[in-house]
């Protein structure tokens, strides 16, 4: 294998590429100019400049170099063959052990010409090496995924329980020791904010049970769990934490909040944490934003393209407020921020008030509140309009003080951005006018209300089609009709290791939209909230977010049980509501 990829490395890529008049020599000549400017590896700048599709590419190579060409989306990895290579040699050389046998190790490519790579792999498995290729965005993809660092923290926390019953170990000083990076305790902490990061967690919780640490990551909005024996390190980790937030370690008796900024994988992650006492210590919460990820278009967060232009006319009007809502969780700052990022321009002064600032923005001037000296929603709000605003962004409306000085902000020529947490569109004017808001503030500011939720995406590269069961067409049939139900085909992900197993990977947006209109407003005057609610839900082209979610379960983009899950959560907040009422 090593001689005949050592021969055929003798025939550069583009002489064999015009050779069997794949390309042309000009575009040749031209890919080459282009090369040598930017570095970049032949077949990447000829897939750039559009002379060649990658599919095309990688079936030529395969055919000229007699190996197989495998499709990692469907591949089923073993973990346990796939670390057979260390991680930083997986990367190193773009590679991937895909399978072991008698004959040797067959490994996965995205150059499969490179020699030195290739005589590093068989020295460092000790094995007949066969070549598979493999594209290259697949592979780094798999990588992130298979090399999870469960193992690891389940090593590293052992060693650092055994540290703590040798009697040795002083947690304030290993605390105070920034230097000692190989601390058992550091090393946990790194090896836990990498794991996350790899996978896409949105948050962590490191839970001491009777006699087990429990280590918890939000991926998609559902917890994976990973359960650590002997519950002694949790202190140690809650100690570190403690003081890279800069809070106080020897108060164990009340929650305290803190954030602090880490650099992982090359990433700039901020980090909020919530400490809380519990039964058996100390329970952690932190809340990652990875500041290093680019802001989301309005386009690609799943709003219907019939509701996206009426949502980009209430947010470019020069006056009024436009409301967010949904429980925490579901996406409302994402969406405030991508709309923020869509109307920020050099003729527009906008000012935001948040708790926390999760991510910063050019040109916008972003407060975050400080409770503690007396920084609350409704001080800065009042100091920012003396700032002379054309937009103010308000992160929650949490009181009355806050919503009335909101409302008046939008009726004397400024548009206001902010969020409520409430169940569906409708249901937010009810809640303001509970928490005191005038109805005929409210009639006269009111632009627009968007309710939002996030439901899973189907795992791109399990999916497969999916019939419905006979509980799921009887819930559809309740919500579209029997003749729709039965139309309906829908998909779902068989598991792999892209998605874990789980089927799903990622989320995308569901929406509802209400906009004010002369009916809605007269309403709210009388502050007549029966019909306000009986005229919202008959105002033509009015879409519940249940159905907005059957719809993209019919575009195989999420699940019918997905849908499901998000109507159960709707109609519990409901039934909550008429018991209160």
């Amino acid at each position: 294998m090593n001689t005949n990829v050592q021969q055929r490395q003798k025939v550069r890529l583009g002489d064999l590429l015009v050779q069997h008049k794949v390309i042309a020599e000009q575009q040749l000549q031209q890919a080459l100019a282009e090369q040598k400017k930017s570095g970049r590896k032949l077949g990447k700048v000829l897939i750039e400049l559009g002379l060649i599709d990658e599919d095309a590419l990688l079936q030529f190579l395969a055919q000229q170099l007699s190996i197989q060409l495998v499709d990692l989306k469907h591949f089923q990895f073993r973990p346990d063959v796939v670390r057979s290579l260390p991680e930083t040699h997986a990367r190193r050389y773009r590679a991937i052990v895909l399978s072991h046998g008698r004959d040797g190790a067959l490994v996965g490519m995205a150059d499969p010409t490179d020699i030195f790579a290739y005589d590093e792999l068989s020295r460092l498995l000790k094995k007949n090496v066969s070549i598979a290729l493999v594209r290259e965005a697949d592979l780094l993809r798999a990588i992130d995924i298979v090399y999870r660092r469960t193992d690891e923290i389940s090593s590293l926390a052992e060693e650092l329980g055994q540290e703590l019953m040798q009697g040795d170990f002083d947690l304030a000083t290993l605390a105070e020791a920034e230097g000692a990076v190989d601390a058992p305790v550091i090393k946990l902490l790194q090896s836990m904010f990498q794991d996350a990061v790899q996978v896409g967690a949105s948050d962590i919780h490191i839970e001491p049970d009777e006699s087990v640490l429990r280590i918890r990551q939000r991926v998609d909005g559902m917890l994976h769990e990973q359960i650590i024996e002997g519950k002694r390190i949790a202190s140690a980790l809650v100690t570190r934490l403690k003081l890279m937030s800069q809070l106080d370690i020897s108060e164990k008796r009340l929650p305290q909040d803190g954030r602090f900024t880490i650099r992982v994988k090359e990433r700039t992650v901020d980090v909020r944490l919530s400490t809380m006492p519990i039964q058996h210590g100390e329970s952690v919460v932190m809340r990652l934003l990875d500041q290093s990820a680019t802001l989301m278009e309005l386009e690609a967060l799943g709003m219907p393209p019939e509701m996206l232009p009426a949502y980009l006319r209430a947010v470019q009007r020069p006056s009024g407020m436009v409301l967010v809502t949904g429980p925490t969780g579901s996406g409302k700052t994402t969406t405030l921020y991508a709309t923020l990022a869509r109307i920020n321009d050099a003729t527009t002064k906008i000012i935001t008030v948040e708790d926390p600032v999760e991510y910063r923005l050019p040109r916008i001037n972003q407060v975050q509140i400080n409770p503690k000296i007396g920084l609350d929603f409704a001080r800065v709000l009042r100091s920012a309009l003396r700032q002379d605003p054309d937009i103010i962004m308000v992160g929650e409306m949490r009181d009355r003080e806050t919503a009335e000085i909101g409302l008046r902000a939008a009726m004397t020529g400024h548009l206001v951005l902010t969020t409520l947490h409430t169940n569906d569109a409708v249901a937010t004017v009810t809640r303001l006018l509970d928490m005191g808001a005038q109805g005929y503030m409210l009639a006269a500011a009111l632009d627009a209300v968007i309710a939002q939720r996030l439901v899973r995406r189907i795992c791109e590269y399990c999916v497969q089609d999916h019939e419905p069961d006979m509980h799921q067409r009887a819930w559809l049939a309740s919500q579209v009709g029997t003749r729709a139900a039965d139309a309906f085909h829908g998909k779902k992900g068989e598991g792999c290791a892209y998605c874990n197993n789980t089927g799903y990977r990622g989320r995308i947006g569901v929406y509802e939209l209400l906009e004010m209109d002369t009916p809605l407003a007269d309403a709210l005057r009388r502050e007549d909230s029966d019909a306000f609610v009986r005229q919202a839900r008959e105002r033509p082209g009015f879409k519940p977010l249940v159905l907005h979610a059957i719809e993209v379960a019919a575009r195989g983009t999420t699940t019918v049980d997905e849908a499901m899950r998000l109507s159960g959560g709707i109609d519990e907040l409901i039934d909550t509501e008429i018991a209160d009422g």
